[in-house]
C-alpha cells in the first residue's frame, strides 16, 4: 500500500502545452451561404494552460485564406472571386468531458483521450488580399478532440467556427448583404470556420502536493 501511494503522489501533471496545427478553413456570408464551399489553407499556433483536468485556458493566434464568387449590383453571380487573408488572435475557455491526462491505474476516471468544447472572444485583421484592410472583434466557438499518446505529446483536432461582429469580410461594396445572399444567416454576420489537426507538447509539471499541510 506504501509502495502504491508513493507511485500514486508521483504522477504530477503537466500544466501547460505549447501546439502548431494545420488544416482547411473557409467562409459563410454574402456569397457562400453553407460552410466549406470555397475551403482553403489554415494555420495556427497555441499556448495552453490547464487549471485541472477539465478546465483550461488556450490563447491562439491563426491565419487563413477566404475566398468566394464575385456579384454585380444586381445580384447576378460572377466567374470571378475575390479572395482575401486573415489573422486572428483570441482566448478560448474549454471545458474536457473527461478527465485528461496520462493514464493511471489507480484512477480509472483519468483518460488519454477526451472530447472537449470550447467558447472565448477574439479579434481579426481580414482585407490583406485586394481587399481593403480591416479589424473586427468576433466570439470563437467549437467542438474538438484530445489524444495523449506519450508522456510529453498529444493530438489535437479542433473545428472552430468565429462569429464576426460584420457583415463585410469579402470588401466588397456589392456584397455587403444588399440582396440578401446570407440566405439562413438570421443574424446578419459573416463567418470563418477551420477544421485543424495539430500537434501538441507538454511541459511545466504541476508542483508536489504536501499531504501533511492537507491535515
Amino acid at each position: 500500500m506504501c509502495l502504491g501511494g508513493g507511485v500514486y503522489a508521483e504522477e504530477r501533471p503537466y500544466l501547460c502545452e505549447l501546439g502548431l496545427q494545420a488544416g482547411c478553413g473557409y467562409y459563410v456570408g454574402d456569397a457562400a451561404p453553407h460552410i466549406f464551399m470555397h475551403p482553403r489553407e489554415a494555420y495556427g499556433v497555441h499556448l495552453r494552460y490547464k487549471f485541472t483536468r477539465r478546465w483550461a485556458l488556450q490563447l491562439k493566434a491563426s491565419g487563413q485564406r477566404i475566398t468566394g464568387n464575385d456579384y454585380t449590383i444586381r445580384g447576378e453571380k460572377l466567374d470571378t472571386k475575390w479572395q482575401s487573408q486573415m489573422v486572428n488572435v483570441d482566448v478560448m475557455a474549454e471545458f474536457n468531458f473527461f478527465r485528461f491526462g496520462k493514464a493511471n491505474r489507480l484512477d480509472k476516471r483519468i483518460r488519454p483521450y477526451t472530447p472537449y468544447i470550447f467558447l472565448g472572444v477574439g479579434a481579426g485583421v481580414y482585407g490583406l488580399g485586394d481587399a481593403k484592410t480591416n479589424a473586427m472583434a468576433y466570439i470563437p466557438l467549437g467542438i474538438g478532440f484530445k489524444w495523449k499518446f506519450s508522456e510529453h505529446c498529444g493530438l489535437n483536432i479542433a473545428w472552430q467556427h468565429n462569429i464576426f461582429m460584420a457583415d463585410n469580410l469579402e470588401g466588397r461594396e456589392t456584397l455587403d448583404n444588399k440582396h440578401q445572399l446570407n440566405g439562413w444567416n438570421w443574424m446578419n454576420c459573416d463567418l470563418t470556420g477551420m477544421l485543424t489537426a495539430g500537434i501538441v507538447i507538454e511541459f511545466g509539471k504541476s508542483g508536489r502536493e504536501c499531504r501533511t499541510c492537507n491535515y
